[in-house]
Order: C-alpha cells, then sequence, then structure tokens
C-alpha cells in the first residue's frame, strides 16, 4: 500500500470542511494533520500486510477508521459528529472561542507552569554539546549536473545525498560542527559554553570564515519555545505558550499516544490569522501533572512574510530531569531557501545533540571569566578528538564535504567566480599581497572638486599578517588638486585587523576634503553612488590630518579607542572664515588648527558581527550597544581653542512580537569651551536621494550648529503586518516601514557668533541669505511612511520634515529609496 494519498475531511452532515482533523498511520508512528480547508496528504511506506488503515480523530467527532486501496488514492473522508457535543462541535467547527475550549484550558495549564518546565528552574547542571550546520544546493536533478558549467566539477556529484530533504537530491557544499561543554548554575544565574573544537569547510582567500561563522549562528540563533518571544531569521515570533499566545494561536487536542514510553496529549496550533508571524505545529504535553513539553514539532505558514524561505522545519526533544524543570534532549532545525519554488536553492540544516546532563553541584570558579569560551586549540582537533565528542557519526555526504570543497578551490573557474563575486560585494580584488579597491570610489562627481578620480588599496596578511598598509591617491578635475593617504596598522595580536577581537596601532596621514555635517553607515565617503545629490551643496572643508589610533577589543564586546589627531583645516566651496562679513567671501584665517585628544568607550553585550573588506556589520539582536566618547581640544596640544565634547549613544532593536520590530537610538552630547562654527557639533545631514536610517534626510549639510544636543531616532518596520492581510497585495510580500527623527540642540552666547565677535560669522548666501541655524525653541523633527521589501531587496520612502521648512535651501518632503537585504 505504498505511496501517497491526499484527500479532504469533511462533515457527514453538512458537508462542511474539518479544519485540523488529525490523521494516523496505523502500524506506524507518523501522521499527518488536515489544513483549514480539511485537505491533507500522507505518504504510506510499504508494508507486508495485505491492507494498510488510518484513523482520522478530531475534538466533537467520533474516529473513523479508513481502509487505503492502491487503486483509489484521492479520499473523502467524512465524520460523524458526536451526539453528547453536537451543539457544541457545530459551533466551535464555525466559530473557533476560547470559551469552554479544553485546548484552550490545556495550553493554559502549560503556561502557568512553564516557569517549573524551563531548564532555568535546574539548579546547576553541566552537558556535552555536538552541534552540526549543513548547507547544500538541493534539487540535483540529471539536467542540473549536465549543464557546461559543472564540466569541471563532475567529481562533486560523487558526494551527493538523499536522505535529508525528502524527494530531492542535495549537494552539500559547506559543513561546521563543534563540540563544547555547557555549565549552567540557576542562581546567582549564569551560563557558560566552552568550545573545546570546531571543524568547517574553509575558503581562507576570498572569505571572513569567522564571519560567516558568526552569520551562521545568527541564522541558526537558538529558538527557545519557553521564551515569550522567540528570535527567528531577523523578526520575532510570538510563542505557542506566551500568555498571551491564545489571544493570537487557535488549539486542537488531537490524539492521546506514548512519546519514548511517556504518555502525552498531541496538541495542535496555528495562527487564527495565517498571515501573522506565528507558528504552526505540534507540541506535545506530558499527562504526569507537570504539562511538560515532551516534544515539539511546528513550521511557519506559507503565507508568513519572509523572504528567500521557502520552508523550515523546527523539532526539538526534551528530557525531564529528576526534580523540576526539563533541558534539551535534541532539536533540528530545516530551511529551504531559494527565490521560487521552481528554482535551484539551499538547503540548510541544524542539528544539536545533547550527553547524559549531570545535575551536581558546580564550583564558582567554573563560572569565571567569559561567558562564551573558545580553547586555543580549538580549530586543532584531531579525528580522535571527533570520533570520540560527535554524538552522532557523519554521514558518507557529511564526511566528504571537507575533501571535496578544498578539491573545488583548486579549479580555476571556481577561483574566477569568486574573485569577480568577491569585487562585487566586497569591492576589492586581490592580486595576491595586495588588493586593489574599493572599486566604488574610483570615479565619483560633486559640485566643488569636480570629477573625481581616485585609485588605492592596501596591503593583505600575505604579506604581513599583522601589518596592513592601505594608500589612495585622488584628483578632482575642478578644483585642479591632487589628495592622497598614507595608512599603516599594526596588530598587537598574533591575528590580523579583521579578526575579533582586534588590539592594534595606527598610523596615518590624509590630505583630502570632507563635507560638514556628513557622516555615512556601511559606505565609502566617495561612493559613485553618492554623486547625486539634492539642493545646494557648495561647502566642503580641505583637511590635513595626522592621526595616532589606539584600538583594544575584548572578548565581551567592550573596546575603548584612544587616539590623537592634528588637523590643519582650510575652508573650501562656499564656506569662509570670516569674522566680520561672510557674505564677502574673504578668509580672515586661512586655517584652523586643531589638535585633540580623543576616548571612545564602546560595549555591545552579546554582540554578533560579520566582518567585510570595508566595514564590519553588527548582525542585529535584541541587547542594546552603548557609546561614549570624550575629546580634548587645547592649545598646549597645538590646537587655536581649548575645549572639552561629550557624546553619548545608546541604540537597541525593540522586538513587538506580531507587530514587527523598531531600531531605536537615544543620542545626547555636551561641549565645554569656546569654539567657531567648524567645531560645533553638525547633525547627520544626508543630501543624496538614498535612505539612511541614522541621518536626517531632509536637512542639508551644515544646516546647524549647536553646542548641546539630544536626539531620538526611531525606525519601525510592521513586516507585512497589515498588507499580509490584503488580498492580491498579500502576495507582493510588501512590509510597512515608518520614521520618526527628532533632534533638538541649543547654543550657548559664548559660541554664538552673533554675540561673540571672535567667533567666525555662520554661513550664508552670497546675498547674506543665512545658510546655517541655530535651533529655536522646538526640535527639528521629520518623519517618513514607506514600503520596504519591494522585490525583495528595496526600500521606498516618503520623507516629511515637520519643522524648520522656512530656512533656505531647504524642501518640505521627499523620496528616498535604500537597498537592503533582509529575511
Amino acid at each position: 500500500m505504498a505511496g501517497t494519498y491526499k484527500g479532504v475531511i469533511q462533515d457527514r452532515d453538512s458537508k462542511e470542511p474539518i479544519p485540523f482533523a488529525a490523521i494516523l498511520i496505523e502500524n506506524e508512528s507518523k501522521g499527518a494533520i488536515a489544513d483549514e480547508e480539511g485537505n491533507f496528504t500522507i505518504v504510506v511506506s510499504e508494508t507486508s500486510a495485505h491492507q494498510q488503515t488510518i484513523k482520522v480523530s478530531s475534538i466533537g467527532y467520533d474516529d473513523k477508521v479508513v481502509i487505503l486501496n492502491q487503486k483509489n488514492r484521492v479520499l473523502k473522508i467524512e465524520l460523524q459528529q458526536e451526539a453528547k457535543q453536537l451543539n457544541e462541535v457545530v459551533i466551535t467547527n464555525k466559530k473557533y472561542r476560547n470559551k469552554g475550549n479544553p485546548a484552550v484550558d490545556l495550553i493554559k495549564k502549560v503556561i502557568e507552569n512553564k516557569k517549573n518546565n524551563r531548564s532555568e528552574a535546574i539548579d546547576y547542571y553541566q552537558i556535552k554539546k555536538y552541534e552540526k550546520v549543513l548547507f547544500a544546493l538541493d534539487d540535483i536533478t540529471p539536467e542540473f549536473r549536465s549543464k557546461k558549467i559543472f564540466k569541471q566539477f563532475q567529481f562533486v556529484f560523487e558526494n551527493t545525498d538523499t536522505t535529508k530533504l525528502k524527494g530531492k537530491e542535495i549537494l552539500p557544499i559547506y559543513l561546521k560542527e563543534s563540540s563544547s561543554d555547557i555549565f549552567y548554575r540557576k542562581d546567582p544565574q549564569k551560563m557558560k559554553e566552552v568550545v573545546r573544537g570546531e571543524n568547517m569547510v574553509m575558503i581562507n582567500k576570498y572569505v571572513d570564515n569567522q564571519g560567516i561563522s558568526e552569520f551562521i549562528q545568527y541564522l541558526y540563533e537558538d529558538v527557545d519555545v519557553y521564551q515569550n518571544n522567540i528570535t527567528f531569521l531577523t523578526n520575532q515570533f510570538l510563542s505557542p505558550i506566551a500568555p498571551v499566545a491564545p489571544s493570537f494561536y487557535r488549539y486542537y487536542i488531537t490524539d492521546t499516544l506514548l512519546v519514548d514510553g511517556e504518555k502525552c496529549v498531541n496538541l495542535f496550533f496555528a495562527a487564527r490569522n495565517k498571515e501573522d508571524m506565528l507558528f504552526t505545529g505540534n507540541m506535545y504535553i506530558t499527562l504526569d501533572g507537570s504539562y511538560a513539553l515532551k516534544k515539539i514539532d511546528f513550521t511557519l505558514d506559507k503565507n508568513v512574510n519572509l523572504n528567500w524561505l521557502r520552508n523550515v522545519h523546527i523539532t526539538q526533544e526534551f528530557q525531564k530531569t529528576p526534580d523540576k524543570g526539563c533541558i534539551l534532549e535534541s532539536y533540528r532545525t530545516d530551511m529551504d531557501f531559494g527565490v521560487a519554488k521552481s528554482m535551484q536553492g539551499i538547503f540548510a540544516q541544524k542539528q544539536v545533540i545533547y550527553g547524559e546532563p549531570d545535575f551536581s553541584v558546580l564550583p564558582d570558579s567554573v563560572f569565571e571569566g567569559l561567558s562564551l569560551v573558545r580553547e586555543d586549540s580549538v580549530i586543532e582537533m584531531d579525528s580522535a578528538f571527533w570520533q570520540e565528542n560527535r554524538l552522532e557519526p557523519l554521514s558518507k555526504s557529511e564526511a566528504g564535504t571537507y575533501e571535496v570543497m578544498d578539491k573545488v578551490q583548486d579549479v580555476p573557474v571556481f577561483k574566477n567566480s569568486l574573485e569577480i563575486a568577491a569585487l562585487l560585494i566586497q569591492g576589492y580584488h586581490d592580486v595576491g599581497k595586495y588588493e586593489i579597491g574599493p572599486v566604488s570610489t574610483f570615479i565619483s562627481y560633486n559640485s566643488i572638486e569636480g570629477y573625481r578620480l581616485r585609485f588605492g588599496g592596501r596591503t593583505t596578511p600575505k604579506l604581513n599578517k599583522r601589518f596592513i598598509f592601505d594608500s589612495y591617491l585622488a584628483y578632482g578635475t575642478l578644483d585642479e588638486q591632487f589628495k592622497y593617504s598614507l595608512a599603516g596598522t599594526y596588530s598587537l595580536t598574533n591575528r590580523s585587523i579583521y579578526e575579533f577581537p582586534v588590539k592594534y596601532v595606527k598610523l596615518s596621514y590624509t590630505d583630502d576634503t570632507k563635507t560638514p555635517g556628513q557622516e555615512l553607515d556601511y559606505m565609502q565617503v566617495n561612493n559613485v553612488f553618492l554623486s547625486f545629490k539634492r539642493g545646494v551643496d557648495d561647502k566642503i572643508f580641505y583637511n590635513k590630518t595626522v592621526q595616532l589610533e589606539y584600538q583594544n577589543e575584548f572578548e565581551n564586546h567592550f573596546s575603548y579607542q584612544l587616539g590623537y589627531t592634528n588637523t590643519l583645516q582650510a575652508p573650501g566651496g562656499n564656506l569662509c572664515f570670516s569674522y566680520s562679513d561672510y557674505a564677502s567671501g574673504i578668509n580672515d584665517v586661512n586655517q584652523l588648527n586643531i589638535s585633540e585628544l580623543y576616548l571612545n568607550l564602546r560595549f555591545a553585550p552579546y554582540e554578533k558581527i560579520y566582518q567585510g573588506k570595508q566595514f564590519r556589520t553588527t548582525i542585529n539582536s535584541t541587547y542594546p550597544i552603548f557609546q561614549l566618547k570624550y575629546t580634548l581640544g587645547a592649545d598646549y596640544l597645538g590646537n587655536d581653542y581649548n575645549y572639552q565634547k561629550l557624546q553619548f549613544v545608546v541604540s537597541k532593536r525593540f522586538y513587538l512580537s506580531v507587530f514587527g520590530y523598531s531600531d531605536v537610538q537615544l543620542e545626547a552630547a555636551k561641549m565645554f569651551g569656546t569654539v567657531p562654527y567648524p567645531l560645533l557639533f553638525m547633525p547627520r545631514a544626508n543630501q543624496t536621494f538614498s535612505y539612511q536610517p541614522l541621518n536626517y534626510n531632509l536637512m542639508n549639510f551644515l544646516e546647524f550648529v549647536s553646542d548641546e544636543y539630544s536626539a531620538l531616532l526611531i525606525d519601525h518596520c510592521f513586516n507585512g503586518f497589515f498588507l499580509n492581510k490584503v488580498p492580491l497585495v498579500q502576495k507582493l510580500g510588501l512590509r510597512e516601514v515608518m520614521s520618526l527623527k527628532l533632534m533638538y540642540g541649543g547654543l550657548s552666547d559664548k559660541n554664538n557668533p552673533s554675540k561673540n565677535d571672535a567667533l567666525f560669522k555662520l554661513p550664508t548666501e552670497s546675498d547674506g541669505t543665512p545658510t546655517a541655524f541655530i535651533f529655536g525653541t522646538k526640535p527639528y523633527a521629520e518623519g517618513s511612511v514607506g514600503l520596504s521589501n519591494i522585490f525583495k531587496f528595496f526600500r521606498v520612502d516618503f520623507v516629511y520634515r515637520f519643522t524648520y521648512q522656512d530656512n533656505s535651501n531647504v524642501s518640505p518632503m521627499g523620496v528616498r529609496m535604500r537597498m537592503k537585504f533582509d529575511f
């Protein structure tokens, strides 16, 4: 009777479909759950018996046993309502209710007892953890193998696997495994993980292996169903056992069965609104009075608005302890990524297996130091170590992945392809001991320099692992001036400066331009895409800067920078250093001497990062990031002025469950001393057409100056909460976004040039019209509404400026676009 059977389950009398009915294949420990329309699909294994049967059950109906017939693979199964629950069941099936629902009563018991059933309820435990992450190309067909592009790679197809993805052959391309020891103490609470060994496919030349490892950890962040909100693929999902879950989920008791010899209730759960960011699946609840989870098996509804993810399946199994609390035995996450269902995709699997727990009391010395410790020899463990510490042996294809991928990297066409990909993504072309780039800065344009031609690059660790030399030469066709930079960075550890945690000293000299008030995130200043600007862009500084900097990072993601800069700053374009008449264009001072000492402190607890060639990217999490910067300018350092600056920033992502998430940043700053406008605080303005989340997108460069300010920036993404409920529009996968940015500043009389003749006048037009302003009694405010996830990559915002609309050369509204990869 082997094969696939499809069918529909309906009420015998009304002929209406019965949603979420349970189908159990008798003599097999598997089955299926019907969907909202009563439809189901089951796959029956080969059996020697003459007849194979299934049992169909649903709350309020009599169970029905159906004999399968190979000649009839499409079934219509009708269930008879139980007479004693006839009225109640009719109401329940037409309109789901929490009141009087035994499934809801059961889940409330689970919620009430979850504090005692979490692993955190255990006083002490020690356990071995084995983790394995696999990435593979899926759907390896004969047509795929025969493509010309794989002519030199036929040997890789000897390592395919047909067991991991049902009905499809996969080709493993990446494997990482790790072995660690976990230590836990309840009071005072602390968990510590000591990584004993790691083994992974290495692609040293083209990518940052440590960065990939961090990204994979982020992609496969541990799912804890006992948390009220579960972080998964940059989003948070409401747990089915959160206190408010019964308001968003529907629950159905489907069966009572044995799981590993323990009697459990199978409770099916699904979203009330299938477009919400919620899970669908089955949980198995123990019937011993503890209401603990023995097992949970869940996925996402196909209508959930997530990019690239075609399917996901998560399974977790728990074991009870002798006292109280449950501990994970194992869990597995399978994900299938792809642009479309019909196209080639990536299959990804993470599997974690735990050893036998030890509940003995642990000494305090075990918990000293960092929460995550990597032993020095972690990547040098031999085969004997892995034979002993793999809690599950590698499959044949998994074991062959290391050798196959080493061979692939020796194929010329693979090398060339990775070089092109690295150039497009990272912006550098590797020529061995030197890399050229970033290519996006080779040509750009601004109204003062004209066409700016630039060429540069830097040495690689192949020349010297600890020393990196970086340089470039640029020329402006309009100002006809050469610009250049020379920088040397020396690592004070045995690692390169691109490997966390870094500790280095850097010395540089730069002769170049800077736009006042322009600060960019994850983008080079002279990027070609920034050549297109709105409004008037006629102010620039010509800076000659010597900088000496010491950077020290710690494994807990606390870091500090200590540095000294000396800058000779001259005005350019429409900038002028004048004490009396700015509009005259005559400089009373040709340049400023700016010499500063600075100390930057940063703390980002539990931060995960990806280290690229140009920037280090923080992977968003629920933890805040704190930054504090102190700057000292003094005449004894060679500065023309005496002052101190203090700046504080804290940023955090807030997840709001089904309502999306908000990125929030608070800032405050204060200056002590008397300085001219080039040394005052200038807000991060943006005159490009690119939407920049941390900049003021309708503010002009050098539009405001202050010696103190406070700011609030909020950027919220609803993750399609509203649009997912609109027919047809839902299929586009759009996500609603909105932002609010407020900044309030002040300028004391001593730093106000209209009240202190010893200071440069603020910039104006040639006719005396002001272009730089002082904040009044109201804050600068702008907001935006827009759509993201357009074609899965683009975000478009309509931005509106609420205040200071009468300032010169400003627009009260505009449209901005941003390109962003997200799940």
